[in-house]
C-alpha cells in the first residue's frame, strides 16, 4: 500500500482550510464537495478535524489504516480521524496532558459513530494484557447498552442521540487505560409518552418487544404486537437496516460484560415493562356531591400489572391518580383531579421513572468501569453532545441544547486563540489580538443570575399566582427589551407588527449561528418537571429493590416541603461543571456535517452544509487560524521537502536545518514579511506563497525525474549488453556441443529408420496374402446371398402386380359411373333452363304490350312529372304536420311526431337532432355566469357523491349559497374579513370535533381561493389557516351525517397539529366548492376523496379511528360523536325512515 509522506501529496482539493484561497463560504463549500466526491470525507483547519457522513462503509477504518496513521505527525498523512486521535493519546503519554475530544454536529451528522472510531483508534494503540483487555472491553460495550436506553429513530437518523454523552478515559503513566468515567446530559424525556411523525421512542421497548424470549414476555406481562401500547409510534414501528431482535441480544450481551448481574437486568428489564403498561392506563370522569369531576381508572387490568411488576399496592396508585396532596407548613389539603391532571400526572410519572432508570443505568456502568487505583491518572475525554438546533417548532428543549451549544462555541473560539497565542510565544513570534465575534454577551443573556432568561424562567416558575407561558413572555419583553440579541412583538429590536414572521408567543435570539424563534409554550411546564408527592410517595412504597434508589423524596421520614431544583437550573449546573472540566484538558475538536437529508451516499446538498458550516462557526476558525500565519512547518521537515529549489542545498545541506531553510527561502526571492522565523518552526503568512513552493517544488520533481530515468536508462543498457557479450561465448561453446549430439542422434536414428522400413516391407507382404483368402471365402458368401436377394424380389414384383390390375378395374368402374351421373345433370340444368327462358320471354311480352297500352293515354315524361308532384305533396304535408306537432322548448323532453312515411327516415332523424340542438343553444343563452357556476357545481357534486352518500338527494334541491354569514356585510365578522385578503368562496359555521370528548365546538369555516381558514365564532380570531396544496385528502361517510375529514400533508408545517374533524349541515356543498377551488389553484389532479365508513384521522402524533354505525341517539334526530377509547371516536347516525 502507497503512503502519502505529506498532507501536501496528491491533495484532492485542499486538505486543510487554512491553506483554501481565496477564502470565502463558496469556495469552502466547493472544497468540501470536491473531497466528498472522492471518498474523502476528512478535511483540516489546522488541528480541527471537520467530518462528513458519507452514509455509507469506506475501506479507511481497517486494522492497516490504524497501524499506518500509529505514532506518525498529524500533518503527515492525509486527513484522518485515526491521526487526531494518536495526536491526543500521544500528547496524553508522553506530554502528561489531559486531553479531551469535542465532537459536534446535528443529528444525524455522524458524532456516535466518531465517539466510537476515537474509542476503538485508543483501544487498538494501547498496551495489551488481559487486565487492560478487559477495561477496553467494557468501556467499547458501554455503547450499545447507552445506545439502547438513550438513542431513537428521528426523521434526520435512524439511531439519533438524544442524550449527550462525556466520557472521561483514564490511563495509567504507561498510557493503558484504567477505566472511566460517563456524564450524561439533559435526557429527551418527553419522548416517552409523545414522539412526532415518523419517529420511534427509545430503542430499548422495540428491542423488548422483538427480541425478548416468550418466557421473558410473559414474566413481564407484556405482548409482542406494538400497536397494543399508546406510548410506541405506529408508523414508524419498523425501520429498515435496523434488526430490534438482535439488538436486544447485543445489549443483554453488552449488560453481562460491563457488570450487570442477572437479577439487575431483569429489574431493568420490569421499569421498562412498567413505562408500557403506564401508557395503556386511561381516565374518566365521575361526577361528585360537590359538583366537581374527579377522574376514575376506566379498565384496571393495565394498573393491576403495572403494580405486580412494581410491587404496589394498586389502590395505594389508584388514589395517587385521582387525589393530590399539597403540604403547606402543619396542614395537608387534598385536591381530586380531573381527567386531564390525571392524564398529566400519568405521564409525569413515565417520564420520571424512565429518566430516573437511565441515570441509574449511567451510575451503575460508572461503579463498573471506574479506575480501581487511586493514585492521579491521565485523563482523555470524549464529548459526544447534541449540535445547534434550528427547527420549524422550537421550544424549551432547543433552547437548553441551544445554550449549551453557546457555551461550547465561547469555550472553543477561547481556547483555539489561547492555543495559537502559546505557540506564537513558544516559538518565540510577535502576537497581535485578532478580531473575531465574542458571544459572551449571547450567554450572559441566557445565563446571567440576575437578569438572565433561565434566572427569569426559574423566577416565574417559583412566584406565587397564576403563571403561564405568557406571563414569564410579558417579563422577558419588560427586562431584555432593549437586549441587542433579543427580539419579540414588543422589543425595540424588533419590527413590531410589520414582522409577520414573529408571532405574538414566540421570541427570537439571534445566537452565534444565526437567529433562533423560540416559542414559549410549554416553557413554564417543562422547566417544572413537577412530579405529584403523592405519586413520588407510592413508588417509594413500592416492593420493587429499584424503586426506592429511584424516588428517594418519597420517603415520609425525609419530607422536604422545598420545591425541586428547576430542570434549567440543573442543566445550567452540569453546563458550569463540564465547562470547568474542559478549561482543565486540552482540546481537541471535532466537526461532524451530514451532506443530505436522505441519508444517502454520494448526494451533496449544498444549502444544507452551507447551514451547518454556519452554525458550527467553521469560517470563523478558519478566519481567527488564518489571522496571524496561515502555515507553520518544523525546520526539518520543511528543508527536507523544498531542498531541492535550492543548489546550496541539494542534495544534503551540512548544518542546522534554520540555517539551511533561510537559505533555502533567500535563494528563492521570497519576500520577508511573507513568513517568520521561530525557534523550531517556520511560519509563512500567506497560503499563495506556501502553493508558489509547491508549484515550483512539482516542477523541479519532474526534471530530477526526467535526469533520474536519463541515468538508469544508460546505465541498463551498459548492463546488458557486457551481459550479451558474455552470453555469446557461452552460448557459442554450449552450441558446438549440441550441434554434434543431434549430428550423431540423426545417424543414429537414420540406421533406426532403415531397420524398420524393412521389417514393415515384409510384414505387409504377408498380410496382403492372408487378406486375399479372406476375401475369397467371403466373395462366396455374398453371391449367394445376392441370388438369394433377387428370387425374393422377383416374387415380391409379381404380388405387387397382381394387386395393381385389380384396383385399377375398381378405379375405372367408378369413374364410368360418376361421368353417367354427370350427363344426367347436365341434362336436368338444360331443360331447366329452356322453361325459364319461356317465361322471361312471356314476361318481356307482356311488358311490351303494356307499354304500347300506356303511350295511347300519356306521354312519355308525363310519369316522372306525377312523381315528383306526388313527394313534394307528402313532404308539404310533412312539414305543416311537425309546426302542430313539435314538443316543448325543455331540453329534457323527448317526445318527437311519429314517422308517417319509410321514405324520411333519414330527414326525421336529422330534423329531430337539429331541433334539439337548437333548443339547447336558447336555453344555454337564458343563464347568467352564476347561474351556470352554480349548475357546474351541482354537476361535479353529483360525479362526487350520486350513489355513494346517502346525504347527497336531500342536497339536490338546495340551492349552494356560498356565503351563509354574510361576512362583507356582517359588522361582526369586519376583523376577520380584513384578516383575509382573498375573496372568500364560502363562509359557514361547522363544529370542530374535540377528540377528547368528541364534542363540537363551533368554528367559522372560510374558503379562498388558495387556503381554508378556521376562526373562533365569536372573537372571530384565526384558529388555522392551512394552504389548499397542504390539504392531501377528505374523508367521508357513505351515510346521511355531516361529518368529515380534512387530511393535511405530512411533514408540513400546518400538520403540526394534526387533521380536522369537522361536522356541517352543508358538507355537500363544502366538500364540493373544496374540491373544485383545490383542482383550480394547485393546477393538480383532482383531491382524493375517501367515502367510507371507518377511517384514520391523525391527531398530533396519535392517530384515530373514526367509526360510523346506524342508530339513532339517545337525544335529537342528528348523528352524535362519542369517544369510546384512546384510539377510537364512534358517530352514531340515525337510521333512515
Amino acid at each position: 500500500m502507497e503512503v502519502k509522506t505529506s498532507l501536501l501529496d496528491n491533495m484532492i482539493g485542499v486538505g486543510d482550510m487554512v491553506l483554501l484561497e481565496p477564502l470565502n463560504e463558496d469556495s469552502f463549500i466547493e472544497n468540501l464537495r470536491k473531497r466528498f466526491d472522492h471518498n474523502e470525507i476528512y478535511t483540516y483547519i489546522g488541528s480541527v478535524v471537520i467530518s462528513m457522513n458519507p452514509y455509507r462503509s469506506l475501506p479507511i477504518f481497517t486494522p492497516e489504516k490504524v497501524e499506518e496513521y500509529r505514532n506518525r505527525n498529524f500533518y503527515e498523512l492525509s486527513p484522518h480521524i485515526y491521526a487526531l486521535a494518536d495526536e491526543a493519546y500521544r500528547s496524553l503519554r508522553d506530554q502528561d496532558k489531559d486531553q479531551c475530544i469535542l465532537i459536534t454536529g446535528e443529528s444525524g451528522a455522524g458524532k456516535t459513530e466518531a465517539s466510537k472510531l476515537v474509542m476503538s483508534y485508543v483501544a487498538a494503540v494501547c498496551g495489551k494484557g488481559q487486565e487492560v483487555n478487559k477495561v477496553k472491553e467494557q468501556l467499547l460495550q458501554s455503547n450499545p447498552v447507552l445506545e439502547a436506553f438513550g438513542n431513537a429513530k428521528t426523521v434526520r437518523n435512524d439511531n439519533s442521540s438524544r442524550f449527550g454523552k462525556y466520557m472521561d478515559i483514564e490511563f495509567d503513566f504507561k498510557g493503558d487505560p484504567l477505566g472511566g468515567v460517563i456524564s450524561n446530559y439533559l435526557l429527551e424525556k418527553s419522548r416517552v409518552c409523545k414522539q412526532p411523525r415518523g419517529e420511534r421512542n427509545f430503542h430499548i421497548f422495540y428491542q423488548l418487544l422483538s427480541g425478548a424470549s416468550g418466557d421473558t414476555l410473559t414474566k413481564l406481562k407484556l405482548d409482542r404486537d406494538f400497536s397494543k401500547y399508546n406510548y410506541l409510534s405506529l408508523d414508524s414501528a419498523t425501520v429498515n437496516g435496523l434488526d430490534d431482535a438482535a439488538s436486544f441480544r447485543t445489549v443483554r450481551n453488552a449488560m453481562q460484560i460491563v457488570g450487570f448481574m442477572e437479577d439487575e437486568v431483569q429489574l431493568v428489564l420490569e421499569l421498562v415493562a412498567a413505562v408500557l403498561k403506564l401508557g395503556n392506563i386511561e381516565f374518566k370522569p365521575e361526577s361528585r356531591v360537590n359538583g366537581f369531576d374527579e377522574s376514575r381508572v376506566k379498565d384496571k387490568n393495565d394498573l393491576k400489572e403495572m403494580c405486580e411488576l412494581l410491587g404496589i399496592e394498586q389502590s395505594v396508585l389508584e388514589r395517587a391518580f385521582s387525589y393530590r396532596t399539597v403540604e403547606a407548613k402543619m396542614e395537608k389539603v387534598s385536591t381530586t383531579l380531573n381527567v386531564a391532571q390525571a392524564y398529566y400526572a400519568r405521564d409525569a410519572l413515565a417520564k420520571n421513572l424512565y429518566s430516573r432508570l437511565f441515570s441509574w443505568l449511567v451510575t451503575r456502568i460508572n461503579e463498573s468501569i471506574k479506575a480501581q487505583a487511586k493514585t492521579r491518572h491521565k485523563v482523555m475525554g470524549v464529548l459526544d453532545i447534541y449540535g445547534f438546533e434550528i427547527f420549524e417548532d422550537n421550544s424549551f428543549e432547543q433552547f437548553i441544547i441551544n445554550y449549551c451549544n453557546e457555551k461550547l462555541q465561547q469555550i472553543f473560539i477561547e481556547l483555539t486563540l489561547r492555543e495559537e497565542q502559546e505557540e506564537y510565544v513558544r516559538e518565540g513570534i510577535e502576537w497581535t489580538n485578532i478580531e473575531y465575534f465574542n458571544n459572551a454577551i449571547i450567554c450572559d443573556l441566557i445565563e446571567n443570575n440576575q437578569n438572565g432568561i433561565l434566572a427569569m424562567l426559574d423566577e416565574e416558575c417559583l412566584r406565587p399566582g397564576t403563571v403561564t407561558d405568557d406571563t414569564f413572555l410579558d417579563k422577558l419583553n419588560t427586562i431584555c427589551a432593549e437586549h441587542q440579541h433579543f427580539e419579540s412583538r414588543l422589543s425595540k429590536n424588533s419590527k413590531f407588527l410589520t414582522d409577520h414572521s414573529l408571532p405574538h408567543s414566540c421570541f427570537r435570539i439571534q445566537h452565534y449561528a444565526g437567529k433562533v424563534l423560540y416559542r414559549v409554550e410549554g416553557f413554564v411546564d417543562k422547566n417544572n418537571d413537577l412530579l405529584y408527592r403523592d405519586l413520588s410517595q407510592a413508588m417509594y412504597k413500592a416492593t420493587h429493590s429499584l424503586m426506592r434508589q429511584l424516588f428517594p423524596e418519597g420517603n415520609p421520614a425525609k419530607v422536604n416541603l422545598k420545591r425541586p431544583l428547576t430542570a434549567g437550573f440543573q442543566f445550567k449546573a452540569s453546563v458550569g461543571g463540564l465547562m470547568r472540566n474542559l478549561q482543565t484538558k486540552n482540546p481537541n475538536y471535532i466537526r461532524c456535517i451530514k451532506p443530505n437529508d436522505k441519508k444517502a451516499a454520494h448526494i451533496f446538498t449544498d444549502s444544507l452544509v452551507c447551514h451547518q458550516v454556519r452554525y458550527l462557526g467553521l469560517m470563523e476558525n478558519v478566519r481567527v487560524r488564518r489571522a496571524g500565519y496561515a502555515f507553520r512547518q518544523p525546520y526539518e521537515p520543511c528543508l527536507e521537502r523544498y531542498k531541492m529549489l535550492c543548489k546550496q542545498t541539494w542534495p544534503h545541506w551540512r548544518g542546522p536545518a534554520r540555517d539551511g531553510v533561510e537559505v533555502l527561502l533567500t535563494d528563492c526571492s521570497v519576500p520577508a514579511e511573507e513568513f517568520a522565523y521561530g525557534r523550531s518552526k517556520i511560519f509563512i503568512r500567506n497560503p499563495r506563497t506556501l502553493f508558489t513552493l509547491e508549484e515550483r517544488r512539482r516542477a523541479c520533481l519532474e526534471d530530477l525525474a526526467t535526469l533520474i530515468q536519463k541515468i538508469y536508462r544508460g546505465w541498463k543498457c551498459r548492463t546488458h549488453f557486457l551481459l550479451l557479450k558474455k552470453s555469446q561465448v557461452v552460448v557459442a561453446a554450449w552450441y558446438r556441443r549440441y550441434a554434434q549430439q543431434k549430428k550423431y542422434e540423426k545417424i543414429k536414428s537414420a540406421t533406426l529408420v532403415m531397420q524398420s522400413f524393412t521389417r514393415g516391407w515384409k510384414a505387409r507382404k504377408i498380410l496382403r496374402q492372408l487378406k486375399y483368402e479372406k476375401r475369397c471365402k467371403e466373395a462366396v458368401t455374398t453371391i449367394a446371398a445376392y441370388w438369394h436377394g433377387t428370387q425374393a424380389r422377383m416374387e415380391l414384383r409379381r404380388l405387387k402386380t397382381e394387386a395393381r390390375n385389380k384396383h385399377a378395374v375398381s378405379v375405372i368402374w367408378a369413374y364410368w359411373q360418376g361421368t353417367k351421373a354427370r350427363r344426367e345433370l347436365r341434362c336436368l340444368k338444360e331443360e331447366a333452363r329452356r322453361k325459364h327462358a319461356v317465361a322471361v320471354i312471356w314476361a318481356y311480352w307482356r311488358g311490351l304490350q303494356v307499354r304500347r297500352e300506356y303511350r295511347k293515354f300519356f306521354r312519355a315524361n308525363a310519369g316522372k312529372k306525377i312523381y315528383c308532384f306526388i313527394i313534394q305533396r307528402i313532404m308539404q304535408k310533412y312539414f305543416l304536420g311537425l309546426k302542430t306537432t313539435v314538443p316543448s322548448m325543455s331540453p329534457i323532453d323527448n317526445t318527437w311526431s311519429a314517422q308517417p312515411y319509410s321514405f324520411l327516415e333519414g330527414a326525421h332523424t336529422e330534423l329531430r337532432r337539429i331541433f334539439h340542438l337548437w333548443r339547447c343553444k336558447k336555453h344555454r343563452g337564458q343563464f347568467t355566469e352564476e347561474k351556470k357556476a352554480v349548475y357546474e357545481e351541482k354537476l361535479e357534486a353529483s360525479e362526487i357523491f350520486k350513489n355513494k352518500k346517502a346525504l347527497y338527494p336531500s342536497s339536490v334541491s338546495q340551492p349552494f349559497k356560498g356565503d351563509y354569514l354574510e361576512i362583507h356585510k356582517n359588522p361582526k365578522y369586519q376583523k376577520l374579513n380584513s384578516a383575509v385578503e382573498e375573496k372568500v368562496l364560502l363562509a359557514d359555521v361547522v363544529n370542530k370535533i374535540n377528540r377528547a370528548n368528541g364534542k363540537g365546538s363551533p368554528r367559522l369555516f372560510l374558503l379562498t381561493k388558495n387556503n381554508f381558514v378556521l376562526a373562533d365564532q365569536k372573537t372571530g380570531q384565526v384558529k388555522a389557516s392551512v394552504p389548499l396544496p397542504d390539504l392531501t385528502s377528505v374523508s367521508v361517510s357513505t351515510q346521511s351525517d355531516g361529518f368529515f375529514a380534512l387530511k393535511l400533508k405530512e411533514g408540513s408545517a400546518s400538520a403540526a397539529k394534526g387533521d380536522f374533524l369537522l361536522n356541517s349541515e352543508h358538507l355537500i356543498e363544502i366538500i364540493t366548492k373544496l374540491h373544485r377551488t383545490w383542482t383550480t389553484a394547485a393546477d393538480k389532479d383532482q383531491i382524493n376523496i375517501d367515502i367510507s365508513d371507518e377511517f384514520l384521522v391523525q391527531f398530533k402524533q396519535d392517530k384515530v379511528c373514526v367509526k360510523f354505525i346506524q342508530g339513532g341517539p339517545k337525544n335529537g334526530t342528528s348523528a352524535a360523536c362519542k369517544r369510546k377509547n384512546n384510539r377510537l371516536l364512534e358517530v352514531s347516525v340515525p337510521s333512515s325512515p
